[in-house]
């Protein structure tokens, strides 16, 4: 996958999550699983862009580290939505399975990454 594929991707993840944020409840726990789920994912797709910029190894290290802390925080909250009850499986399924996936991604990535000269 070509970093402008996963740049289109890990967008993409932040607007569906985005938008099954804004279909939170909204009482105390609904506004704050809204905003947490916004800032990770959200996150994802900007700190991936960053990691494209990277302007050596060891940044683009870290920098991925960070996309991949973002990732499994938005597979968290997603997961908690799940576990709470407040939004039906079937509906998040698919986010939490892409989630899952983009974390797979980064850290497969990052370990080339360390691993190469």
């Amino acid at each position: 996958m070509t970093k402008e594929e996963l740049k289109k991707r890990t967008k993409e993840f932040a607007h569906r999550c985005v938008k099954l944020a804004f279909s939170l409840p909204n009482n105390k726990l609904g506004n704050h699983l809204q905003g947490q789920l916004i800032r990770s994912s959200t996150s994802v797709a900007a700190n991936y862009r960053a990691t494209c910029l990277a302007q050596s190894k060891k940044s683009f290290v870290a920098k991925l580290s960070i996309v991949i802390e973002e990732c499994d925080e938005s597979l968290f909250w997603l997961q908690f939505i799940l576990d709470e009850g407040i939004i039906p499986e079937i509906k998040i399924k698919d986010l939490l399975q892409e989630a899952t996936e983009l974390t797979a991604i980064f850290i497969s990535s990052r370990k080339t990454a360390s691993q190469k000269n």
